[in-house]
Order: C-alpha cells, then structure tokens, then sequence
C-alpha cells in the first residue's frame, strides 16, 4: 500500500507541540495517524509484518520522547536566559566593542539572545565579549 492512499482517507492532524515553519518532519500526531490508517486499510490476505509493525512502533516511541525532549530543552533555555537577564539588572554594563556603556534597567529576553536597555535608552546585545560590572 503506497502512502498517498494513507494520506487521502485521513483528516489534519492537531499537532501536539510547535514545530518550527518550513519543516519537513512528521508531526507526532501525524505520525500516529498514518500507522493507525495503515493498519485499518491492510490487506487482511498479506498483513503487515511483525517486524515492519515492531519498527514503526519503535519510531514512533522514538518520535515521542524526542518531543518531549525538546519541550524540556527550550523550558531550560528559557529559564538560563531569565537568569542570565537578572544578573545584570542594575549593574553597569559595556558593549563588546566598547562604545556603549551604562546602567541596565531592563533587559529584553527574544529567541536567539538577551538585549539590555541602559537607564538612558541605549541598548546592548547581551553576547560574548561585554563587561558587566
């Protein structure tokens, strides 16, 4: 049985957890959706091997854990960066090359790293190579 003939008979899938735009994984839940129509439209004359279905059983146990592996992962990226943002709060901070110094009174946590705001409006990238005092 080819996979288009699985796919037609199926409805979208709720996705569980995000997944990054333009991907082309599987979703879990789509994942799951595809065994389950698998194995409703077999041939009952030539079924599916035991070891076909024990290796997609493994895959999806396999699929599983990864997300919620990554769930774990991003909550401890979170959690590192807010920490990271309460060290500097009230401290004096340079930018790696030099030119912008001050007091940081807030700090602005985004996907790919920290900015700071100085008392006096200024920002600062929050990376490698910046003095905090």
């Amino acid at each position: 049985m080819d996979v288009s003939s699985i796919v037609t008979g199926m409805s979208a899938p709720q996705h569980r957890g995000s997944t990054e735009k333009g991907s082309s994984a599987v979703s879990y839940d789509a994942f799951l959706g595809l065994l389950l129509t698998q194995l409703k439209n077999q041939d009952p004359t030539a079924p599916m091997e035991s070891t076909d279905y024990m290796a997609q059983l493994a895959s999806f146990s396999q699929v599983e854990q990864q997300t919620k592996t990554n769930g774990k992962l991003d909550a401890l990226l979170t959690s590192s960066a807010l920490s990271q943002a309460d060290t500097v709060i009230g401290r004096t901070v340079t930018s790696a090359d030099g030119k912008v110094t001050g007091e940081v009174a807030s700090v602005k946590v985004y996907s790919d790293g920290l900015v700071a705001t100085t008392v006096d409006g200024k920002e600062i990238i929050l990376s490698p190579g910046i003095t905090v005092k």
